[in-house]
């Protein structure tokens, strides 16, 4: 009988341990702090997320592992590092420490994105619903056991849908919660169904043990545990809206807060990719026959429904701009899914699985930087069309040039190298598989979405309205010179901006930075 008694490594659970932690420290503080000191609760959590994302740098050789059996030890994979095996359920090898890399560094961009421009929330809840959806996106990737899994999936989940709604008398915010929540409880609901299931057939929830019990699997069970290992997969598709499951997205984007809407669409993204990977390719790597099609069938019609959506908003559309975002995401979420399709016909899957993680770290620099600009511009155009872009650069220039950048980038086009890149990986990895007609229908959203990434580009640069009536007359000037103007901005959104910028241009300079991580291994 295998021993109860659980070793831990503190080290290894940083990165999900100081979130939990500050995020309870923060909520107890808000009950004693007064009006005017909350932004120290902003602060404290960005700080925080910065602490957290140190720690993963003692742990950067991959080697720690926690919550393991006694009797179970530890054996080296064909590159020579050192994992988990089917008795831990905690590992904090160089997957794990590259999608938490991500999640922190996302939920850290967030936050500066919300000091000072969420002063119509409390404070305290918003700050720590954030702190713990974060938390548990950090323990996603490191979990080993559909158990904890599920648990982190719900952890990263149900405190986002809360800040979704947490704006109190706004109808849409409301609105974009409910859709939120009913969809991430038909999602629990469909997953655990099918982990009972898989339980049910191979007797253990670690992910290692798991496919060793597929393999061999009486035959009285095979059918039940190909069920489960269905409904599991499914579950993790509404997470990641995934089409014809993406119905929650556009009016949860649209109607949550902007900094919030960033967050679901990089970190919620991230985090439930992270899951999928360790379900499909550890746990059901014996069934790769089955779900590497359905990935493939999945990801053409998620990227055609998400780059069509996107195609179809009006630039006089309220909140048009961020709804545009929204089904670009879910595009994007079909270029993610590209890898894994092509994973299932590969000997070792690394390849495909740095290169989903390759594109997602380009992804989640670039959109968080698209939204950032988006929520300064929405503090002087609080409708959010994509008519109020017209002429930003005019007006704005440095947050222009930002968000042409950066919508150049998810374009894939010059001086966004990154997005070139990262783009030609996943096609590479769809004509290497075999999967040409999904190469061909990538090729093909590829020129949809350059159609209204660049309308969105052109706006930028158009002459704003009015300016012909006023050609040659100079533009009214603030009495204070428009320092005042400057002023107003929040520093947090301003360094949110210029953090992304300058990874994104770094990127381009240097892809391989990330690109790298689709020719290694991380699991």
């Amino acid at each position: 009988m295998p021993s109860l008694v659980q070793s831990v490594d503190w080290t290894a659970l940083a990165p999900a341990a100081i979130p939990a932690v500050l995020a309870v420290a923060v909520l107890v503080a808000d009950l004693f702090l007064p009006k005017e000191r909350k932004d120290l609760l902003a602060w404290a959590t960005v700080g925080g997320l910065a602490l957290a994302a140190l720690s993963l740098i003692p742990l950067r050789a991959g080697r720690h592992a926690t919550f393991c059996l006694t009797d179970e030890k530890m054996r080296p994979l064909h590159d020579g590092q050192a994992t988990a095996t089917a008795g831990c359920s905690y590992a904090a090898d160089h997957f794990t420490l590259v999608v938490q890399a991500l999640v922190l560094g996302g939920a850290l961009l967030t936050a500066l994105l919300s000091v000072n421009t969420q002063d119509d929330l409390p404070a305290g809840e918003y700050w720590f619903l954030l702190l713990s959806s974060a938390a548990g996106a950090a323990l996603l990737p490191a979990s080993r056991d559909l158990a904890t899994l599920i648990v982190a999936l719900e952890v990263t989940t149900l405190p986002a849908f809360a800040l979704v709604g947490l704006r109190r008398g706004d109808r849409l915010s409301s609105e974009a919660a409910l859709k939120f929540f009913l969809s991430s409880v038909a999602a629990t609901a469909v997953s655990l169904l099918g982990i009972s299931f898989v339980y049910a057939a191979t007797g253990t929830l670690h992910l290692a043990a798991v496919a060793d019990g597929l393999a061999h699997a009486p035959a009285q069970l095979a059918t039940l545990a190909k069920v489960g290992a269905a409904l599991t997969l499914v579950g993790f598709a509404f997470k990641l809206a995934a089409a014809p499951f993406h119905f929650w997205v556009p009016d949860t984007y649209a109607g949550a807060p902007l900094p919030v809407a960033a967050y679901l669409s990089v970190v919620g993204k991230a985090a439930g990719f992270s899951g999928l990977i360790l379900v499909s390719v550890i746990a059901f790597r014996p069934y790769d026959d089955v779900w590497g099609p359905t990935f493939g069938v999945l990801a053409a019609l998620t990227m055609t429904v998400g780059n069509v959506g996107a195609l179809r908003q009006r630039p006089g559309v309220e909140r048009g701009a961020v709804r545009l975002l929204a089904w670009s995401s879910i595009g994007q979420a079909g270029y993610l899914l590209v890898p894994l399709a092509a994973a299932s016909d590969a000997d070792s899957p690394a390849h495909e699985i740095g290169t989903t993680v390759a594109y997602a770290l380009m992804y989640a620099v670039v959109n968080l930087g698209a939204f950032a600009v988006a929520a300064l511009v929405s503090r002087t155009a609080p409708l959010g069309r994509l008519s109020d872009y017209r002429g930003l650069y005019a007006s704005r220039p440095a947050a222009a040039l930002a968000l042409g950048f950066f919508l150049l980038c998810l374009a894939g086009l010059p001086p966004g190298i990154i997005g070139l890149f990262a783009k030609v990986a996943v096609f590479s990895s769809a004509v290497g598989a075999q999967h040409g007609w999904l190469a061909v229908v990538m090729a093909v959203n590829v020129v949809i979405a350059l159609v209204y990434y660049l309308r969105w580009t052109a706006l930028l640069f158009a002459r704003p309205e009015g300016a012909a009536e006023h050609a040659g007359e100079p533009a009214p000037v603030p009495a204070d010179g428009g320092a005042t103007a400057v002023s107003r901005t929040p520093v947090g959104l301003v360094a949110a901006i210029a953090l992304t910028a300058a990874a994104g241009i770094v990127l381009s300079g240097a892809p391989q930075l990330i690109l790298r991580y689709a020719q290694g291994s991380l699991l």
